[in-house]
């Protein structure tokens, strides 16, 4: 299964995570499929999160499924899959 998840970068006090598309069975900072945005949780409102929309919509199609975190992130920022909202 793929999975859209979130791979963290960063310092222990300053994360920084990549939206990315990967293996479900891949460990979380493993190889990739395809790196997709990226969200800063400690960054300003409106500068925290940025993602190719496109590319999330082709994967979601495509049958893969998106994290819970990942979820709120395309929620909050409108993606919507099939005329519908991704639940949780």
């Amino acid at each position: 299964m793929v999975k859209i998840r979130l791979k963290r970068f960063g310092t222990k006090a300053r994360p920084d995570y990549r939206i990315v598309v990967l293996d479900a069975r891949k460990p979380r900072d493993g190889a990739t499929i395809e790196e997709i945005g990226q969200y800063h949780p400690i960054a300003p409102e409106g500068k925290q999160m940025s993602f190719n929309e496109e590319r999330a919509k082709y994967w979601l199609s495509v049958g893969a499924q998106p994290t819970a975190i990942v979820k709120k992130i395309f929620n909050t920022n409108g993606l919507s899959v099939k005329g519908q909202k991704i639940s949780k």
